[in-house]
């Protein structure tokens, strides 16, 4: 045998070593993340979407235009009640040129008009026509579009934050709460698991009522975002996905997930801006006789406020964004 074809034999040999390594690889990761997806599949066998596959009908919203994607976030735990109001209400802006997250939280009780019916709170809008008819009822009075929608009931969410963080997160709680939460959380700054986080989210019999709630809601979930991309909550990704899959329901497909997913991840420093809706000085406190106490707010005051916290985006950000993309 010549020169050349040792040379020949012996390159033929590297490269079927090399397939070898990256099948091996190949089958490993893949049997990781299934078994990873099963067992957060356990975590969510008694979910609340396997017990019930609720058909929320046609969600109407338009394509994303211009790098913005805007996704209605509902909370509640009373999804399987038939008058069941969302617990939570937020729509999370993600843009796509700069990575950036910012969290619109719009207060439950908030006085607006419902499409083809009375004002009423936001929150009725829920068991009046499910996620479409928010949908609606927010483009009608902020004029905002939404593109997609995520329904989480809370008796998922315990399990949702201990995979992300399994050590748990950081809060400073400024005094006993207890009331209405099955728990006691002390005062002081703390390391909250799952339950009692979802006990502190929760709270609001204090001074602050739900606008307290809500400051905690936005709290956490950006501590959870910056938890999110760490190496332990990638590697715990399918399982994650897993879990969630009887606690979450939306339209987001999956294409869509993980590249919003790879932004957040390429965005590490981003922290997420938040707003709550309606905005300081611009409401009043009211009572009617077929809703009960509501927040009357300054349309027009809340709505300039909406654009301008959606579109304080400069020039400067998305290009600092494409540039460090590029390299």
């Amino acid at each position: 045998m010549g020169r050349s074809e040792n040379r020949k034999h012996k390159k033929k040999k590297k490269i079927g070593i090399s397939i070898g390594i990256v099948l091996v690889v190949l089958a490993f990761g893949i049997y990781y993340w299934v078994d990873q997806y099963n067992k957060g599949l356990s975590l969510s066998e008694d979910g609340p979407l396997k017990e019930k596959n609720e058909d929320y009908g046609i969600f109407d919203g338009p394509e994303p235009q211009f790098g913005e994607i805007n996704i209605l976030l509902l909370g509640s735990d009373a999804r399987k009640e038939e008058d069941g109001h969302s617990d939570t209400l937020m729509i999370a802006n993600y843009n796509q040129d700069t990575k950036k997250v910012k969290l619109i939280s719009i207060m439950r009780d908030t006085y607006v008009e419902i499409p083809g019916h009375r004002k009423q709170k936001i929150n009725a809008a829920f068991p009046i026509g499910g996620p479409e008819m928010v949908r609606q009822t927010i483009k009608e009075n902020f004029g905002l579009d939404v593109h997609y929608y995520a329904m989480v009931d809370f008796k998922g969410f315990p399990k949702i934050v201990d995979i992300i963080a399994p050590d748990g997160i950081e809060v400073d709680i400024p005094y006993t709460m207890e009331h209405g939460i099955y728990m006691t959380l002390k005062p002081g700054v703390q390391t909250l698991h799952g339950d009692q986080l979802l006990g502190y989210v929760r709270f609001r019999h204090d001074y602050k009522n739900d606008f307290g709630r809500v400051e905690r809601q936005q709290e956490v979930l950006s501590k959870l975002k910056d938890e999110a991309v760490s190496i332990h909550s990638i590697l715990s990704l399918p399982k994650l996905l897993g879990a969630a899959d009887a606690y979450v329901d939306t339209n987001l497909d999956k294409m869509t997930i993980l590249s919003i997913g790879k932004g957040i991840m390429d965005n590490k420093s981003g922290k997420i801006e938040t707003l709550r809706i309606p905005v300081d000085g611009s409401f009043t406190d009211k009572r009617f006789d077929y809703v009960g106490e509501v927040l009357d707010i300054d349309l027009e005051k809340n709505i300039e406020s909406l654009n301008d916290f959606l579109s304080d985006t400069s020039e400067k950000d998305v290009t600092e964004a494409k540039n460090e993309a590029s390299q």
